[in-house]
């Protein structure tokens, strides 16, 4: 909704999330001729992976909102709550970046368009491709897991491959496609990779559609709580019984992060 719009100032409340933001944010995006007739339009706003990229003539603007974070459109003027860190103003609009962790990053890229960020820049140009796009499949899994010895669902929470599975999705995508997450990446045979394809994509799917999986302090940007945990197979339900064969679910540790499981639906 702001794209085409001018950016008229930035408040800067918080000086280092993740990483610091930059002192003068503001006139890094508005440039030296900020009295130039297109100085500070924002351009186009984009999307990779989890981070958001808004493009300006002198640059692009990298936001990525960690776990907890939220970037809302909000009226000029919209007195600020605990964790507003960064208003972008518009005019009579401001974009709210508000983040309780401090997880999230607001970074600057000078004189790189959206698409050469996404070539260029470290946080970026190594990710994997994107769910949705016709370039994730089953073979593209099979044949950059070919003699990977890391754990299938480690594999998944790397990026490197397919970006957006998360924990609870890899959980979930593993079950649905009777893949045992410890299982060494490169032994699951192509077939396996096919369905697990399939289970990713529907996965994610009916997440979106439930509104996402929300933690506790994070809300969708229409402030209400994503509801796709209530509907998870394995995740979170250590001890009940699977939805499919009654076996009492597993939760194991991952590099400190939470596997759920079903031993009998997901094979080694």
């Amino acid at each position: 909704a702001c794209a085409g719009h001018r950016l008229t100032g930035v408040i800067r409340r918080c000086g280092q999330l993740r990483g610091p933001i930059p002192d003068d944010l503001e006139g890094a995006i508005r440039g030296a001729a900020a009295q130039g007739e297109g100085a500070g339009i924002l351009r186009s706003v984009q999307r990779r992976s989890k981070y958001l990229l808004l493009e300006f003539d002198t640059g692009t603007l990298l936001i990525h909102l960690g776990m907890s974070g939220t970037l809302r459109r909000l009226p000029t003027g919209t007195p600020p709550r605990a964790h507003d860190h960064v208003d972008f103003v518009f005019g009579e609009q401001v974009l709210r970046f508000n983040d309780p962790r401090r997880f999230g990053a607001v970074l600057w890229c000078a004189g790189g368009a959206g698409a050469t960020v996404q070539e260029s820049h470290a946080l970026l140009r190594r990710l994997g491709v994107e769910p949705f796009s016709d370039a994730f499949t089953g073979r593209l899994m099979y044949q950059a897991t070919r003699g990977r010895r890391l754990a299938i669902k480690q594999v998944l929470l790397s990026g490197a491959i397919v970006v957006g599975v998360g924990n609870i999705y890899a959980s979930e995508s593993l079950f649905r496609a009777g893949i045992r997450p410890t299982t060494a990446a490169g032994r699951i045979s192509r077939p396996r990779y096919e369905r697990l394809a399939v289970a990713i994509r529907e996965t994610l799917s009916e997440a979106i559609a439930a509104g996402g999986s929300s933690l506790r302090d994070f809300v969708a940007s229409t402030g209400e709580s994503g509801y796709f945990q209530l509907q998870c197979f394995v995740y979170g339900r250590q001890g009940e019984p699977c939805r499919i064969c009654a076996t009492p679910v597993r939760m194991i540790r991952q590099q400190q992060r939470a596997t759920f499981y079903c031993p009998t639906c997901q094979k080694p």
